[in-house]
C-alpha cells in the first residue's frame, strides 16, 4: 500500500472525508427517490402512464430495498466497504439516466427496481462504513451529520427537481442526479479505504438477527417508520378536510418540520454519545407516542405546525441515536457484522414504511384522525416499554 493514502487514511481527516463521502451518496441517493415528485405529470402525459401505474412505479423501488439489504450487507462484511459502494452508486447512476432517457413503462419500472437495489447499498454499506472506522463514542455525533444531509436532501429534493425541469426540461434533473452519483463513485473509488475483515469469522445472518440488542433496535426503527410514513399522508388529509388547510399551507408544515429536523440531527448524534444510544433511542420513542397523541387534538393550523414539528422532533430523536445503537448492539455481541446488521436496520425501515400507510389510512375511515392517534400512540408507548425490559431481562438471565 503506498505510503501516502495509509497516513491518510490514519488521519481523523480522512476519516472526516470518508463520511462527507457517506453524507454525498446519502443525499444523491435522496435527491434522486425524491426529484421525480415535480416532473410526475409529464412523465405521465409523455409516457401514457395512469395514477395507478405510477403508484406502482414508486411502489417497486421498495421492492428491491427489502431483498437487496440484508444479502448487500452480508456482502460488504465478506469483500470490505469500497466495492459495494462503488457498485451501488455506478448504479444508481445508471438507474437515474434510464429515468431520464426512458421511452416506455417497461425502462421505467427497470430503472426504478435498480434505484431500490442502489438505495440498499448506499445506506447499509455506508453506515457500515461509519462503524469501521469510528468507535462506540463517537459514532453518534458523525451519524448525526450523515442524517443532517439526508435532511437536507428532502429538504430540498423536490424543489430541486422542479427548477432544474423548467431550466432544461424533463430530463435534466435526472441528469444532474446521474452526474453526482457518478461523481461519488469515482470518489469512493479512489478513497484508500482501510480493510476491516481481519481476524473476522463469517457470522451467519441467522446469529445476528438472533441478537436480543440487535431485535430491540430493528423494532423500534419498524416502529418509528411506520409512524413516519403513516402520519404524513393522514394528517395532510386530517388539515385539508379538518382544517380547511390548502396544498401550500400542508406544504409549508412538513418544510418547516423538515427544517429544524436537519438542524437537531447533529445535536441528537452528540447526545446519543453522551448518554447512550440505546437509551436516547428509547426515550425518542416515548417522546414520539405523547407528541402523536398531543398532534391528534390540534385545534387550529397553527397549534399543528407547532405539534408537528414537536412530533418530528420526536422521531428524529429515535432515528439518530438508532443508527448508533445498532452499531453498539451488533459490536457488544463480539459479532462484527456491521453490514449485516445494517441490512436489518434497512428491511425495519422498509417494512415499517411498506406497513405504516395502509394501516393508517384503515384505521383514519374508521374511527377518524383524533382516535388513530391516540390509539397508534398508546402502541408506540406500550411498545417502548415493553422493548425496554429488554436489557434488564438480559442482566437477569446473565446473573
Amino acid at each position: 500500500m503506498a505510503l501516502v493514502p495509509s497516513w491518510l487514511m490514519s488521519s481523523r481527516s480522512s476519516r472526516a472525508l470518508a463520511v462527507a463521502l457517506v453524507t454525498v451518496a446519502t443525499f444523491t441517493d435522496i435527491v434522486a427517490y425524491s426529484i421525480a415528485v415535480p416532473v410526475l405529470p409529464d412523465l405521465s402525459r409523455r409516457l401514457g402512464a395512469s395514477p395507478t401505474m405510477i403508484g406502482l412505479l414508486f411502489a417497486s423501488f421498495g421492492v428491491t430495498l427489502l431483498i437487496v439489504s440484508m444479502p448487500m450487507g452480508a456482502v460488504s462484511d465478506r469483500t470490505g466497504r469500497k466495492l459495494p459502494l462503488v457498485g451501488g452508486l455506478v448504479a444508481l447512476s445508471a438507474a437515474t439516466l434510464l429515468f431520464a432517457f426512458a421511452e416506455g413503462l417497461p425502462t421505467l419500472f427497470a430503472a426504478r427496481l435498480v434505484q431500490g437495489a442502489a438505495d440498499a447499498v448506499t445506506w447499509v454499506v455506508g453506515f457500515a462504513l461509519i462503524a469501521d472506522l469510528y468507535p462506540t463514542s463517537e459514532r453518534g455525533r458523525v451519524t448525526g451529520i450523515v442524517m443532517a444531509g439526508t435532511g437536507f436532501a428532502f429538504v430540498i429534493g423536490p424543489s430541486l427537481g422542479g427548477w432544474l425541469y423548467e431550466l432544461g426540461g424533463v430530463r435534466l434533473p435526472f441528469v444532474v442526479v446521474a452526474a453526482l452519483a457518478a461523481a461519488g463513485a469515482v470518489a469512493f473509488a479512489w478513497l484508500d479505504l482501510p480493510d476491516r475483515r481481519e481476524a473476522r469469522e463469517h457470522v451467519p445472518i441467522a446469529a445476528v438477527i438472533r441478537t436480543p440488542a440487535v431485535a430491540t433496535c430493528a423494532a423500534a426503527v419498524v416502529a418509528a417508520s411506520a409512524t413516519i410514513s403513516m402520519i404524513e399522508p393522514v394528517l395532510a388529509l386530517h388539515l385539508e378536510s379538518a382544517l380547511g388547510a390548502g396544498p401550500a399551507r400542508i406544504g409549508l408544515l412538513f418544510g418547516v418540520a423538515a427544517v429544524a429536523t436537519t438542524a437537531l440531527h447533529p445535536i441528537f448524534g452528540r447526545l446519543a454519545d453522551r448518554f447512550g444510544a440505546r437509551r436516547l433511542t428509547m426515550i425518542g420513542l416515548f417522546l414520539t407516542g405523547c407528541a402523536l397523541f398531543a398532534l391528534g387534538r390540534a385545534w387550529s393550523f397553527n397549534s399543528a405546525v407547532g405539534l408537528y414539528v414537536l412530533q418530528a422532533a420526536a422521531l428524529a430523536l429515535v432515528i439518530t441515536p438508532s443508527l448508533a445503537y445498532m452499531a453498539e448492539a451488533t459490536a457488544a455481541t463480539g459479532l462484527g457484522s456491521f453490514g449485516v446488521a445494517y441490512g436489518l436496520y434497512n428491511v425495519a425501515w422498509g417494512a415499517g414504511l411498506l406497513g405504516g400507510p395502509a394501516l393508517g389510512g384503515f384505521l383514519l375511515e374508521r374511527i377518524g384522525f383524533t382516535d388513530l392517534s391516540a390509539a397508534w400512540a398508546a402502541a408506540i408507548v406500550l411498545a417502548t416499554l415493553l422493548l425496554a425490559r429488554v436489557r434488564s431481562i438480559d442482566r437477569e438471565v446473565s446473573q
